[in-house]
């Protein structure tokens, strides 16, 4: 069954909603759920479609990289980080970390390797029982620093979840505290994002959430309980498209960070891929020749993207993927029916 409801009708013109798209993907059983809120600032349209509700929770992935690059740049604005100070300044036992700098943790150029490449450590992978055992940061260091670097620090750009974890300690180890308190500290308390959490150990979602599916064998299983401490300050948060809209608005129009320090977010490394790499946030270019900002995630069952231009339009889509998935051009041309004239 689909589902539509629409918040506001008081979207821009030439605002489009593309709500049969998303449909689209139900119908042909390529998603079981999606839900997407469009904002252009004089109003907000939301479509759900298959089990979601407009007001569901999901695993936001890693969107939470932006969270987290968020609160390091804070700590940069406040003088207690320097983006180019050595990672080794702040977390003990990086291979390099006399030279990888905390510019290059947050940009992927730091050349560390992904621990969530060894079979049974990626949260994108149906792990059977596994999925509920908890892990500690330095678990995931060790099986990362067990690995030969990719590249030397700065010479390359590798995605890697490694250098978030690395984040996620830096934060502590400068604060005292842990790197979820901060984020909700600095973050979600302030912008009054009640539907986003930093869940630890955990391994539900609140009410109402659509749930996750894998291809297990041929036949689909529910993944939707799993512990995402194996993501951890790499990918573990929950959220709703709406305080995700609210984030990517308070960040993107300034009022999280100084002025240097957005901008140095905004600089971004190519990639080889149809994205932009900044610290912590990810510069789409569509095929109308605009570009939008923001960044996208994936847990096993869910896959969110969360966008913004600079006219300050935002496009927060969150779906449960069904083997076979969306194809790619479908998700650029709904991004493009969205923020292309």
């Amino acid at each position: 069954m689909i589902k539509t409801l629409v918040l506001a009708a008081s979207l821009a013109a030439g605002t489009v909603v593309p709500g049969a798209q998303v449909d689209s993907w139900i119908a042909a059983r390529q998603a079981s759920a999606a839900v997407l809120r469009v904002d252009d600032g004089t109003g907000v349209a939301s479509h759900a479609a298959g089990e979601a509700q407009v007001d569901g929770h999901f695993r936001i992935g890693s969107v939470t990289k932006t969270f987290v690059a968020t609160v390091v740049l804070q700590l940069v604005d406040e003088g207690r980080v320097g983006l180019d100070d050595p990672i080794a300044r702040y977390v003990h036992g990086v291979p390099k970390g006399e030279v990888i700098t905390v510019r290059q943790v947050l940009d992927h150029t730091s050349g560390l390797y992904d621990y969530a490449h060894e079979q049974g450590w990626s949260t994108n992978r149906w792990r059977g029982a596994a999925r509920f055992r908890s892990y500690r940061p330095r678990d995931l260091l060790d099986v990362a620093f067990s690995h030969p670097s990719n590249f030397e620090p700065g010479s390359g750009w590798r995605y890697s979840n490694t250098n978030y974890v690395v984040a996620g300690l830096l934060v502590e180890r400068v604060t005292g505290r842990p790197y979820g308190a901060e984020v909700t500290r600095r973050i979600i308390d302030p912008l009054g994002l009640r539907h986003t959490s930093v869940p630890g150990h955990l391994p539900w979602l609140p009410r109402p959430h659509a749930r996750g599916y894998a291809e297990v064998a041929g036949r689909l299983v529910d993944a939707t309980l799993m512990n995402p401490s194996l993501d951890w300050a790499a990918g573990e948060m929950i959220s709703t498209t709406a305080d995700l809209d609210r984030f990517l608005d308070a960040l993107l129009g300034g009022r999280l960070l100084e002025p240097a320090s957005l901008a140095a977010m905004r600089t971004t490394r190519e990639t080889g891929s149809i994205f932009g790499y900044g610290l912590g946030l990810q510069r789409f270019d569509l095929p109308c020749g605009r570009s939008v900002w923001g960044h996208g995630g994936e847990l096993i069952g869910y896959l969110t993207y969360a966008l913004r231009d600079d006219e300050g339009k935002s496009a927060v889509l969150s779906y449960n993927p069904l083997p076979g998935g969306v194809p790619g051009e479908s998700l650029i041309t709904l991004f493009s029916t969205v923020f292309c004239p």
